[in-house]
C-alpha cells in the first residue's frame, strides 16, 4: 500500500502544477481504466484458479474484492495507469502538443 500511495502522491501534483487535465476529463479517464481493470482482473482470476500464482495473505491487507482479488491488486490496476496518464499529459502540457482532443 505504501508503494501505491507513493505512486499516487508522486504523480498527483502533475494535475495541479502542470495542468495535466486527467482528472478534469473524468469520462475519458474511466473509459481508459475499464479495459485495464477488466483485462488484468480476468488474467489474475485465471492465474489464481489454475494455480499459476497466489497472493500471500500475510503480505496483503486481507481485503478481497470479487472473491479472489486482493484490494492492493485492484488499486494497482487503477493507480498505475492514472500515474502513466498524468505523466503523459504533463509532458504534452509542457510541450504544448495538440492531438485534437483538447475539448
Amino acid at each position: 500500500m505504501a508503494v501505491l500511495a507513493f505512486i499516487l502522491f508522486g504523480s498527483f501534483w502533475l494535475e495541479i502544477i502542470l495542468q495535466a487535465r486527467v482528472y478534469r476529463k473524468f469520462k475519458r479517464l474511466i473509459l481508459a481504466l475499464i479495459p485495464v481493470v477488466i483485462l488484468y482482473s480476468t488474467w489474475d482470476f485465471y492465474a489464481i484458479q489454475n494455480n499459476h500464482w497466489f497472493f500471500d495473505a500475510s503480505k496483503t491487507t486481507g481485503i478481497i474484492i470479487f472473491g479472489f482479488l486482493p484490494l492492493e491488486e485492484l488499486l494497482f490496476f487503477i493507480i498505475t495507469p492514472i500515474a502513466a496518464l498524468l505523466s503523459f499529459e504533463a509532458v504534452r502540457a509542457i510541450k504544448q502538443d495538440k492531438i485534437g482532443d483538447e475539448n
